[in-house]
This record gives C-alpha cells, sequence and structure tokens, in this order.
C-alpha cells in the first residue's frame, strides 16, 4: 500500500469516527430525552415504542439511501476500502444476530452451563478465522465464497455447488433472523408478528437492495452502536437493583451462589439417580454441566405452530424423551459431555465457515488489514458475549425470588404483558377458575387433547369452577370441575412453582423471551424497552442484510454471471441481484411465519452446515495444493447431505442419536464425512492444474502480502 493511500485511509478512518461519534452521542440524548418524557410528561408507551422503530429504521434506510452504486466492486465488497476498526464494527454487527442478542441469554437461562457451549463456540470461532481464513481470503481478493471455491478448484460445477450449499445456510440463518424481528414488533410496536416481520424486512430491503455491500457495512456500524448501547442498560440497570454494583460482569457470581440457594430451597437442585442406568447419579440445577436429557418437544411444538399458522392438521411426532425408564436400552446421556463438545465445535467451525462472515474479509483495502478486522470483530463481540451469561443470572435469579411462591393472582404486570405475546403462561390451573368452557388457554387444551385432564362443567353454568383437591387413585386427581393424571395438589393451589413457568404450547419458559422481557423484570421504564427492541432489532436487520447479499450474489454473480452468462452487462447484473434480495426477503418471511424453532436452535442448523461445508472445503483449498474440483463438489454434497438427515431424524425422534448429540451439533458428523470424501476423491482423480498450485502456493506465502501483491495490477492475486 502506497504512503499517499495510506494517507488517504487515515483520512477516512478519521472522518468516519468523527460521523459516528456525533451519531452516538446524538442517539443517546433521544433516547434520554423519551426516558424524561416517559417519566414526567406519561408519554403513552405505544409513541415511545414507535419513535425508537421510526427513528432507527429511517436512519438505516438514510444510510442505505446515501450509499447507493452502481459500482460492481461496491456493490460486491464495498469497494474494498472499509477501515479495520469499522470492518470489525460491521462484523459484529453482521455476527451478532437475533440468536447473540435474544435467544442466547435466554438458553442461558434455561440450560445454565451446557449452554456456554454457545458462549465457547461462537467466539472461538474468530480464533481459527483470524489464524486460517481471513488473510488468505483477502489476499486472494474475490467477490463470494463460491468464487473461491470456483477459482481455486477449477470449475463452475465446484463454484455452483459451493453457492447452493451458501444459500441453504444462509436462507436458514436469515429466517431465524425475521422470527426475531416479528416478536420484537409484536411487542413493542403493537403489531401482528406476521406485519411485524414484513415491516421489518422492509428497513433491510431499504439498505441492501439500493447499495449492496457498501450500503450493509456503513449500516451495519451504526446498528452496532444501537444493539451494543441498548444490550447494556438494562443489564447494568439489573445488576445494580439485586447486588447493588452497576458492573454485571463481576456482579455475576453473587447472582449464581443466589440462584444455587433458591434451587435448593425450591427443590430444583438435588441428587437422583438415573431412572435408566442403576447407580448413575445426575445433579440437577442450574450450575452443574451436562445435565439436559434430549426430546423433541421443539418438533411437536413447530407442528403445533405450523397448524396454527396455516390452518393445517398435521400429526405431530409422538413424545419422545431420552432417558425413557420404559425404554433403558436408549440409554441417559445426562452427565456425560458429548452433545455439549459437539455443539461448540459445530458452532466454531461453523463461524470460520459462514459465507456472510468470510466475505466481510474482502471489504478491507489490505491483508494487513483483514488480520486486525478480525482482532477489533472479537473485541466488539467480546463486550455482548462476556455480558450475555449475567443477563441470563440475574433473569432467573429475580423469577426464583420474585415470582416463584406468589400467588397467582398477585404476579407483576409484565407476566400478562408476556403472556399475550404467546411466550409465557403461568400453568397453574387456579388461573383457569371462572374462565367460559372452550375459552381456556392454549395449554390446557393441548392437556385435554392429550387426554392428562377432563373438564365437567357440571353446574350447567358455562364456566370452569375449581374446588378443594381430591384424589381419585393413584395416579389421578379432581379438583371441581376438571380432573385428570396432570391435576395434582401443587398444580391447583394457586401458588407458581418455577416448573409452572411456561409457554403456551409447552413447558419451560421460552428462550427468546428473557432478554426482551428483562427492563419488565427489573420495573424499569418502557423507553429502556424500547431501547432495548430498538437493539435487538438492529441485531436481527444487521446479519439479515449480510445474509441477503450472500444469497443475492449466490444467484446474480456466482451462478448467472459465472456460470449461465459470462457476457451479461453490468446493469443486467445489478438488476438480477436486486431482484434476488427481494425473493430472498420474501422465502425467509414465509420460512419464518411458523416458527419452526427457537431462533437459537435455528442458527445452530446454519451453523451446523456451515460446519460441514465450507469450513472443510476452504480449509484444504487454502493448505492442500492436491485438493481439485471433484474432491470439494463431492466434499460439499456429502457433509451437507450427511448434517441434514442428521439433523431432521433427531430432530424429529430423539431415539435417533449417537452418544446423546443432538440435532444442534449435526454438523460433527457431515465434517469427517467432507473431510474424507475430498481427501479420496481428489487423490482418485486427476491433479489439479500447475497454475493452480502456484496459486495455492503464492495465496500462503506471507512475501507476497500488500506490497508485492502490487505487482500483480490489482489488490488480488490473478485467479487464472
Amino acid at each position: 500500500m502506497s504512503v499517499s493511500s495510506s494517507s488517504a485511509q487515515s483520512v477516512f478512518r478519521n472522518k468516519m469516527a468523527r460521523y459516528y461519534g456525533y451519531f452516538t452521542i446524538g442517539f443517546l440524548l433521544i433516547a434520554t430525552i423519551m426516558l424524561l418524557l416517559e417519566i414526567f410528561a406519561g408519554l403513552p408507551t405505544q409513541i415511545i415504542g414507535w419513535v425508537f422503530l421510526l427513528l432507527t429504521m429511517g436512519l438505516y434506510a438514510t444510510i442505505g439511501i446515501l450509499s447507493r452504486t452502481k459500482v460492481i466492486d461496491e456493490y460486491y465488497v464495498a469497494g474494498r476500502n472499509v477501515p479495520a476498526v469499522f470492518n470489525g464494527m460491521a462484523t459484529g454487527a453482521d455476527w451478532m444476530s437475533a440468536a447473540s442478542f435474544i435467544s442466547m441469554a435466554g438458553t442461558l437461562f434455561l440450560i445454565g452451563y451446557d449452554g456456554l457451549a454457545y458462549i465457547m463456540g461462537w467466539t472461538g470461532g474468530y480464533v481459527l478465522l483470524a489464524l486460517l481464513f481471513a488473510p488468505y481470503l483477502r489476499k486472494f481478493g474475490q467477490y463470494t465464497i463460491p468464487d473461491f471455491v470456483g477459482a481455486r478448484f477449477g470449475g463452475n460445477t465446484a463454484r455452483v455447488v459451493a453457492a447452493i450449499c451458501a444459500i441453504v445456510v444462509s436462507l436458514t440463518y436469515m429466517t431465524a433472523q425475521v422470527v426475531g424481528v416479528g416478536l420484537i414488533m409484536q411487542r413493542f410496536v403493537g403489531v401482528d408478528f406476521r406485519l411485524g416481520v414484513v415491516l421489518g424486512l422492509s428497513g433491510v430491503l431499504v439498505c441492501s437492495f439500493l447499495g449492496g455491500m457498501k450500503a450493509v457495512t456503513w449500516t451495519q456500524v451504526a446498528q452496532y452502536i444501537i444493539l451494543i448501547v441498548a444490550y447494556m442498560i438494562p443489564v447494568t440497570f439489573l445488576s445494580l437493583q439485586l447486588t447493588g454494583f452497576p458492573i454485571p460482569q463481576l456482579a455475576y457470581g453473587q447472582a449464581l451462589q443466589n440462584i444455587d440457594r433458591l434451587e435448593q430451597e425450591q427443590g430444583l437442585s438435588k441428587s437422583s439417580e438415573s431412572p435408566v442406568v442403576p447407580g448413575k447419579f445426575i445433579t440437577s440445577g442450574y450450575i452443574p454441566p451436562f445435565n439436559e436429557g434430549v426430546n423433541n418437544a421443539s418438533a411437536r411444538d413447530a407442528v403445533g405452530q405450523i397448524n396454527k399458522q396455516f390452518g393445517a392438521s398435521l400429526t405431530p411426532p409422538p413424545a419422545q424423551a431420552i432417558p425413557d425408564a420404559k425404554r433403558p436400552e436408549l440409554g441417559d446421556w445426562r452427565g456425560t459431555p458429548w452433545n455439549f463438545l459437539a455443539l461448540m465445535a459445530c458452532l466454531m467451525l461453523g463461524t470460520a465457515g459462514l459465507p456472510h462472515i468470510l466475505i466481510r474479509f474482502y471489504t478491507v483495502p489490505s491483508v494487513k488489514e483483514s488480520r486486525m478486522s478480525v482482532g477489533w470483530s472479537l473485541f466488539f463481540i467480546f463486550l455482548l458475549y462476556f455480558t450475555a451469561p449475567a443477563y441470563a443470572a440475574f433473569s432467573r435469579w429475580n423469577i426464583l425470588e420474585n415470582v416463584v411462591g406468589l400467588s397467582v393472582k398477585e404476579l407483576p404486570a409484565w407476566t400478562e404483558q408476556w403472556g399475550r405475546n404467546g411466550l409465557i403462561a403461568i400453568r397453574d390451573f387456579e388461573t383457569i377458575n371462572g374462565v367460559a368452557v372452550g375459552k381456556e388457554p392454549t395449554w390446557v387444551k393441548n392437556l385435554v387433547t392429550a387426554g392428562s385432564v377432563t373438564i365437567n362443567d357440571a353446574n350447567g353454568n358455562g364456566v370452569i369452577d375449581l374446588g378443594t383437591f381430591a384424589k381419585v387413585d393413584e395416579k389421578t386427581g379432581s379438583a371441581g370441575e376438571i380432573s385428570g393424571t396432570a391435576v395434582t395438589e401443587g398444580s391447583v393451589d394457586g401458588i407458581v412453582q418455577f416448573a409452572e413457568i411456561g409457554r403456551p404450547i409447552g413447558p419451560g419458559i421460552d428462550a427468546d423471551l428473557v432478554v426482551l422481557s428483562a427492563p419488565d423484570i427489573a420495573g424499569l421504564p418502557f423507553t429502556i424497552g424500547a431501547l432495548l427492541a430498538a437493539g435487538g432489532l438492529a441485531a436481527a436487520l444487521s446479519t439479515a442484510d449480510g445474509l441477503l447479499v450472500v444469497i443475492a450474489s449466490a444467484i446474480a454473480h456466482d451462478i448467472y454471471f459465472r456460470t449461465i452468462n459470462p457476457k451479461a452487462s453490468l446493469q443486467t447484473r445489478m438488476m438480477l441481484g436486486k431482484s434476488m434480495i427481494v425473493v430472498a426477503a420474501a422465502m425467509a418471511a414465509l420460512l419464518a411465519l411458523p416458527r419452526l424453532a427457537l431462533i437459537a436452535q435455528m442458527v445452530a442448523w446454519a451453523f451446523s452446515m456451515a460446519a460441514a461445508t465450507f469450513f472443510p472445503i476452504v480449509l484444504l483449498g487454502i493448505f492442500w495444493r492436491r485438493a481439485n474440483g471433484p474432491g470439494a463438489i463431492a466434499g460439499m454434497i456429502g457433509g451437507l447431505v450427511v448434517t441434514v438427515f442428521y439433523m431432521a431424524m433427531n430432530y424429529w425422534n430423539p431415539a435417533f442419536n449417537v452418544l446423546g448429540i443432538t440435532h444442534l451439533g449435526s454438523g460433527i458428523f457431515g465434517l469427517p464425512v467432507a473431510v474424507i470424501l475430498c481427501v479420496v476423491v481428489s487423490l482418485a482423480t486427476k491433479a489439479p492444474p500447475k497454475e493452480i498450485m502456484e496459486l495455492v502456493d503464492n495465496l500462503r506465502n506471507p512475501i507476497t502480502d500488500d506490497e508485492t501483491m502490487a505487482k500483480y495490477g490489482s489488490t488480488s492475486l490473478p485467479t487464472h
């Protein structure tokens, strides 16, 4: 890089730092004004929600319009002039999706220690990126990951297979972001989930449609600022409220101690013998590791959502849980680390193989800046990931102390608010006392359908009247006009137990609830909740932006231009790319409506697929000269097929498992298949041409970094 170029980069970096500094101050000022208006002037909460929504969406649209471009280099790789620190922020926003912002703390809330696989996997992956991929991909200097595959493995077939894999992975990931957008809009603006999806995607399209990667990059910088500010404020208040100390990351230990104490007092943490392995004892609770069983509750919920959304009448799979005392041959995998390690490995390797993250290293000016941008990315991601466990712990502590043990008539208002959004239900039968017959909540109707509860309107007044609990026989209880195996003394006492805090369609609190409800749980003003919603929206939209560009470029650039019509005009390529952005957004919206899984689950699927397709092929493409096109094709297809097969089978029937590994870690089986197929097929077929092998040698040679690359007449190596 020349001295003049370096100086220009420095001026550009300083100018952008000044602009975003003003933006941060202005955003905090507006949030403070809204807070004061709510407290002292009684500003309606719906107005506050709409102000934050219109403000942030308007900002993203403005950046998108100002960044519009017809230059192909700017549309696909932001002109390759994004400074490392800003690329780090954009990568952080691109990375910290709805799963990181909304679901990760919720997953930790539900399963405790085992949820740390997400933290360790998603951060550890950036170490692999820095060591194995980032500098080499930037040095290669293409537009997309299928571009790399096509040039490195010498053929359009490999390019098309890589493009299809990129579409599958990105569309799965994109669907999870759209679900997050719908949830946020539903709660904080008061619109229907489906309308919320449409409104959110409109904001995404304005950014990515006009300016491609250039607009997406500079929008993501603003989105990172919003999401990190929004994430830190509520948890800081929670920490101060519960511990008197305003740094949640350092007060985390006190929260864990209190959780452990409360769980023991409430009988939630205990050591018990395995129902299927005599002499094997399992310690349950929030803190002990590897205590999660395997079940297909998520698949059953998904079928229920599909039936509800589309009026279908699909039959859900039979309820199945492992361990199962009736089928001891299925084993009891609690207490073993295999699922934890498999999930962590898939998230780590998937991180290093995600197309929308890998292409971010094409946008920096040089190989040196690509290395620096990975470091900045890890720092910006660390700020949120180091805080997520504290979020989970403080929320769990608060609920155990301030909700469990209350009468259902004394519950805080936030339980009712989030109940209307379908994310929480208090599953004590006292809540249906006096409810009209036929108007019972979903969880009661499900119990009736399953035969666990019978409702008998004995007095014919059209409402359910509860009475004193009585035992009918050893397994059945009754209380007034309800009876059944689900009717127990504790379930009709009107006192909330932790196990009675669930969802309308299943047990256990919805993981997507924990972060979004944190301001309500802490009793903070609605403005803080609206700020948090703006952050969650920024996280979902920023990732959706990057994913849309990947999907559109895979179709318009890799399949159409590189394979079908290499003579296509610039105007045709740009129009096709923009059209594909709209099509991809519409497809993601349709897939998001039935909410087939928790956001974090859906994201884990995308990571497993990336770990089994792109990670091994890009790794071998950089570090093994002998890898060729047929090997890469076989590896990608084989890895994807094995991963999806295991994923689908285990999701539907958890009895189908190896070492208790769930569908979330299915990539651990696809990855070795991809490597073996690539190696075996490559050795069994013709070696790559000499110029490809020389290309690989140059790619790994640090001497040919930025300055020496200038001799090729561009910032990239020749791609033959």
